[in-house]
């Protein structure tokens, strides 16, 4: 006769209660599944999360209320659920889990595990840190009612880099206010400054310097100061960015000063943020006026909306549109809002314009109208109740794995719709390894397209290495005959290279690069294929893939599949870029379009 403990057997209830989990990030799905846990008898559990709480999470991450505002998300939810299981043995750290400290050892010591990550850099990271150790993990993300749960196990099921992903389509809050890395970091600020300033205002879309950015100097009795300013309107007291720029007659001059100066001044003012980074530069609007040259305000050659404007050119843009939108507004009356529509030319140069003169002053490439209007995708809305159905799911999945009872998991398809069967959750068979993924294969390998007369050192670094495939400390030697060192993860060994191109070093088309990442315990064989015909502003291609450059436009905005919510709840969940592969192939036509919302 089968003895249980509760409703699960004692075996299982004894392996709860002695094995060790991690739980990687404590917001909107880190919440649910923090409580799950311990309400189903584990024990032990360490936790860790980044961010701190702000006042716009408090609608769906019920561990946390207003009084928790500033504080760390880990330890604020470790303590919350002690409250459900004061005998839980929980640990918490305010720290990135891509920290050195959290080495291939630190991952040994857990039995399992789960990812409720917002950003696919963190999720990479904890992947190859699974494989390099040995240890299941389940990956899991949300994107409005669609949510998805999988399981990954080394040499038995696909890692989640066997498939391409799309490109990311929401951030977390505090790069894009703060750190900016990538042109689609200020397009998206652009976006929410639109909002801000002349449509629906949105605490989620707040584009001024997030003061409790972890990265800053972040002071917890500060923190606790600020949220308890106003305990009369049960919320931190501020003005609006609309009430200040009503204030201002919406004039151009002020908000771009404001905006481009003041704002990025304030920036630099959290030193902490650019011990490690190029810090940015401020634009004063006098200063650029002074300096501007009669060529830039004539147009250039070619197709208007793919020219590229200059700084001034971007002012002028900026100037107009406010004015432009400024009328607008004055003409639907008081209280109006404008709703941003990528068709309407005011809009469009608004935020063209805003997000060049931030890539300009966090020194980005600027881009032309086809490309931002290209790149700025819609952003779904995290739901509670989606995290709370995913957050259940991960522990049905995790049981079966102390179980011993790999082969029965499965990954799970959440859908806003049942299907042609009734059914709101699809399970499907877990996809084996693929052979020629470029980090579980017994020898990752890839070929990358690049003009080595024009590739410089950083680029290989910083695009191609750590950008695309998500190194974090890479070094690299050329297999010359010689090992000689061309990046070197110690600071400053290899700083005087960044400038050069790889020509340089005497690589050309065939030759080979070896890239270590010994914090990820992985070796990555790089094949360079010399090319002088790339298309325009693509700097690199992994052969076999589409180009890295901006997505193109979608043709539906309800195309859901792979896309994040937009308050940090998630970020391409699946293994691959549009489901399993080899899961299509099992299901019906009707099947796959309730699967994920639109045809495969």
């Amino acid at each position: 006769m089968v003895q249980l403990v509760g409703s699960l057997r004692k075996e299982l209830a004894d392996s709860l209660y002695t094995c060790k989990v991690l739980v990687v990030g404590a917001g909107g799905i880190g919440c649910e599944l923090l409580k799950n846990l311990v309400l189903t008898g584990f024990k032990n559990i360490e936790v860790i999360d980044l961010d701190t709480i702000d006042v716009s999470n408090l609608n769906r991450q019920f561990l946390f209320q207003k009084k928790h505002v500033g504080k760390s998300k880990a330890q604020v939810a470790k303590e919350s659920v002690l409250q459900f299981c004061p005998s839980a043995n929980i640990t918490a750290y305010h720290d990135s889990i891509m920290n050195p400290d959290y080495n291939v050892e630190f991952f040994r010591k857990f039995m399992l595990v789960m990812n409720a990550l917002d950003n696919r850099a963190a999720r990479n990271h904890v992947n190859r840190m699974c494989l390099a150790a040995d240890v299941p993990l389940i990956e899991s993300g949300t994107a409005g009612y669609l949510g998805q749960v999988t399981v990954i196990k080394k040499g038995l099921t696909e890692c989640y880099e066997c498939q391409p992903k799309p490109a990311q389509k929401t951030f977390p809050g505090c790069t894009i206010r703060n750190t900016p890395s990538e042109p689609i970091h200020c397009i998206v600020w652009a976006k929410y400054l639109f909002n801000q300033l002349f449509g629906e205002e949105d605490a989620d879309q707040e584009v001024s310097p997030d003061t409790a950015d972890p990265e800053a100097a972040w002071n917890p009795e500060e923190a606790t100061a600020r949220a308890s300013a106003s305990e009369k309107d049960g919320d931190v007291k501020r003005v609006s960015t609309k009430e200040w720029a009503r204030s201002t007659g919406y004039d151009p001059i002020k908000l771009f000063n404001k905006l481009f100066k003041d704002d990025i001044m304030y920036l630099l003012t959290m030193d902490k943020l650019w011990k490690k980074r190029k810090a940015p530069t401020p634009l004063d609007w006098t200063q650029l006026e002074n300096k501007a040259s009669p060529q830039e305000e004539s147009p250039a050659s070619g197709l208007k909306d793919q020219q590229v404007l200059g700084v001034w050119g971007c002012c002028q843009l900026f100037k107009h549109s406010v004015e432009t939108l400024r009328s607008e507004l004055r003409e639907k009356g008081d209280n109006a809002e404008l709703v941003w529509d990528k068709d309407d030319p005011a809009a469009m140069d608004f935020v063209t314009s805003a997000a060049n003169l931030r890539m300009h002053i966090f020194s980005m490439n600027m881009k032309s109208r086809f490309d931002v209007k290209s790149m700025a995708g819609n952003i779904i809305p995290a739901i509670a109740t989606t995290n709370a159905v995913i957050a259940g799911l991960i522990v049905l999945e995790g049981l079966k794995i102390l179980s011993g009872e790999l082969e029965s998991c499965r990954t799970i398809f959440l859908n806003k719709c049942p299907n042609v069967r009734k059914k709101l959750l699809v399970p499907c068979v877990l996809d084996p390894p693929s052979k020629n993924c470029y980090v579980c294969a017994s020898k990752p390998e890839v070929t990358v397209k690049l003009n080595v007369q024009k590739t410089t050192v950083l680029s290989l670094q910083d695009r191609i290495l750590k950008e695309r495939f998500g190194m974090v400390a890479p070094d690299v030697q050329i297999e010359d005959g010689k090992g000689t060192i061309l990046i070197s993860s110690e600071e400053g060994e290899t700083e005087a290279n960044n400038s050069k191109y790889l020509s340089d070093f005497g690589i050309r088309n065939g030759s080979r690069l070896q890239s270590d990442d010994f914090l990820q315990d992985y070796t990555l064989l790089i094949n360079v294929l010399h090319t002088e015909e790339l298309e325009r502003d693509v700097e690199f291609e992994v052969v076999g893939e589409a180009p890295d450059k901006a997505p193109p436009p979608q043709s539906n905005p309800e195309e859901v599949n792979s896309i994040t919510n937009g308050n940090k709840d998630s970020a391409q969940p699946s293994t691959s870029s549009k489901g399993q592969p080899q899961t299509r192939k099992r299901l019906s036509q009707k099947e796959k379009k309730n699967l994920h919302g639109h045809d495969l």
